[in-house]
């Protein structure tokens, strides 16, 4: 099951700024931090909090996000299925890319071992 090309474009051009709220929302509410939080995103882009805190400023599409983004070379290993799409099946680079983002954050939320989100074992 592959996302429409409308789908795909949607998500270029929604900013990181609108989102990232509702990420500290669901991580926050489930008793973990903005700091761990904070790490998932690093870990994934390279993005240090000045940088994330640079991007949410400018409202950077995620287009744009994650072209400037170094994307961690284990971020493949990041399997499963994200608002109904099964993230290793998306065609689109990007859209894959966001899902990553979303899947560490949903893992993050569930109190899944900081180890195992970061792919270290």
């Amino acid at each position: 099951m592959n996302p429409s090309a409308t789908h795909d474009q949607r998500i270029a051009t929604m900013t990181f700024a609108s989102v990232y709220p509702h990420y500290v929302m669901k991580v926050e509410k489930k008793g973990c931090t903005k700091e761990e939080l904070h790490q998932v995103i690093e870990w994934l882009t390279g993005f240090d909090d000045q940088k994330i805190q640079d991007l949410i400023n400018e409202k950077v599409s995620f287009e744009s996000f994650f072209k400037q983004a170094t994307l961690n070379p284990n971020a493949h290993l990041i399997t499963g299925t994200i608002c109904g799409y099964r993230i290793e099946e998306i065609e689109n680079l990007l859209t894959r890319q966001v899902r990553y983002l979303d899947k560490l954050v949903d893992e993050l939320a569930k109190g899944r071992v900081m180890e195992k989100i970061l792919r270290k074992s």
